[in-house]
């Protein structure tokens, strides 16, 4: 069997756990996982009103909903591991940093859309919870990376966390981006849509 066959087992073998998932389990699959996709589909669907109404987007503004798009997959593959296989292990101290990422990130979000109305006192909150929530995912990498290596976790994992860190990074970059050049393209989106 080849390395690729072997990936590709070893990922059905990985999503195929959400058979083992208790109600509990459910419950916080369907929230995380849906206030993510949540978030891209809203991001999109402002996205795609303003394009439909002639609005034209600079080029990266795209890899805010291209990103969060990855984000959110990844975070669906990755979030069956922790719910199950990984699951003891991550109440060793790896859940408190994922809260702590998670609430930066989210934070990092609703303080972006706050700068549209206030961008001179939103734009250190915002760059600051940006920051916090990169350095967060790193110490993060950092746990994973050190289970994976005393073989306490798979490549499944690891190659959800590159496209969770991929997926965070271009759309967190591309917003910051977007909110330094004065959201262009918001002004008019948010007034055909009036």
């Amino acid at each position: 069997m080849n390395n690729q066959t072997s990936f590709c087992r070893d990922f059905l073998i990985y999503v195929g756990r959400i058979r083992d998932f208790t109600a509990r389990d459910w419950l916080v699959y369907v929230i995380w996982v849906g206030m993510m996709y949540g978030l891209f589909a809203v991001i999109m669907a402002f996205f795609m009103s303003g394009h439909m109404n002639g609005i034209v987007y600079p080029g990266y503004a795209w890899n805010i909903p291209i990103g969060t798009f990855i984000f959110s997959t990844a975070i669906a593959i990755d979030t069956i591991g922790h719910r199950t296989i990984y699951k003891e292990v991550l109440k060793k101290g790896e859940a408190l940093v994922h809260h702590i990422t998670i609430a930066a990130g989210i934070s990092s979000v609703v303080a972006l859309c706050l700068a549209y109305e206030n961008p001179s006192f939103m734009k250190i909150p915002a760059f600051v919870l940006i920051f916090l929530s990169i350095v967060y995912s790193l110490v993060d990498e950092g746990l994973h990376w050190q289970r994976y290596l005393t073989l306490q976790s798979d490549r499944v994992e690891m190659w959800s966390h590159f496209f969770i860190l991929l997926g965070h990074l271009m759309m967190i970059s591309g917003w910051w981006v977007w909110f330094s050049d004065g959201y262009p393209g918001v002004k008019e989106t948010l007034a055909a849509l009036r």
